[in-house]
């Protein structure tokens, strides 16, 4: 009875404490231009849409961040190449992501390049069909994020990047060029 009692007591006094690592807290809204392409194809095939994702930043230093983040991407084929070329291979996607990530960056006012890496998982329609692969499935598909951009602005309030989810159960990679403004929650 008194271990019950003691983790109860943990589990409702856990809200108030707060981590000492966590330096600022805010969110990023990013949207941008949705890609979606084959992991092995003959031909040079993508299929393009929409992409928007919502991150929750824990800044730890000020060249580090631990980033939750929820976003949706939807990509279509028209069915060609990238020359314009008709071909039957493509690759598509519309999915709700989810998972968490860890920015890199350089610590440089006004323009700070960074990295990011990550686990999460897609929820959504998935559709690879190549030489190499016919797949059509619903449901989970675990996918591996990184990014690559630019943080701008006297307080890095706009991010510009690259940002990519390597789904290798549906052998495709949905990636996005995004833009994302930064709004500060709170700062110690």
């Amino acid at each position: 009875m008194r271990k019950l009692l003691l983790l109860l007591l943990i589990a409702l006094t856990s809200n108030l404490v707060e981590a000492q690592f966590i330096k600022e807290k805010s969110i990023t809204a990013s949207i941008g231009y949705g890609i979606t392409v084959p992991e092995h194809s003959y031909d040079d095939v993508s299929s393009g849409g929409f992409f928007i994702q919502g991150e929750y930043i824990l800044k730890i230093r000020s060249w580090i961040d631990l980033k939750p983040y929820a976003g949706f991407v939807i990509t279509d084929s028209d069915g060609k190449d990238l020359n314009g070329n008709p071909s039957s291979e493509f690759a598509q996607t519309t999915a709700f992501l989810l998972g968490g990530k860890v920015r890199f960056k350089a610590p440089i006012p006004y323009v700070a390049p960074f990295l990011e890496f990550g686990f999460g998982a897609s929820i959504g329609k998935f559709e690879t069909f190549t030489a190499f692969s016919d797949i059509n499935r619903t449901g989970i598909a675990y996918h591996i994020p990184y990014s690559i951009g630019l943080e701008l602005g006297k307080n890095h309030g706009v991010d510009l990047g690259f940002s990519y989810f390597n789904q290798p159960g549906v052998e495709q990679v949905t990636g996005a060029i995004n833009v994302g403004i930064n709004f500060p929650l709170d700062s110690k």
